[in-house]
């Protein structure tokens, strides 16, 4: 049985909860190493952008690569 539209929603939601932590702790480590001073305000906005491209990209994958797995095509009761 494939992953509902929703199912997959939530999912990717769950997904980017998570990885928005581990973003923001990196935003505030890993850019001033590069000379990019970041407030924890910056940081939060910028794990924001970021979430939401991750966000959609997380959706659009689960989709394509179940439609690849069940062909897009209902099932068939037998």
């Amino acid at each position: 049985m494939s992953q509902s539209k929703v199912g997959s929603f939530v999912e990717a939601w769950a997904n980017i909860a998570v990885g928005f932590g581990i973003n923001y702790a990196a935003n505030l480590t890993v850019l001033p190493l590069f000379g990019l001073a970041v407030t924890p305000g910056a940081a939060f906005w910028i794990g924001v952008i970021f979430t939401g491209i991750s966000l959609v990209r997380s959706y659009v994958l689960r989709r394509w690569f179940n439609g690849l797995k069940f062909g897009n095509t209902p099932e068939v009761a037998k």
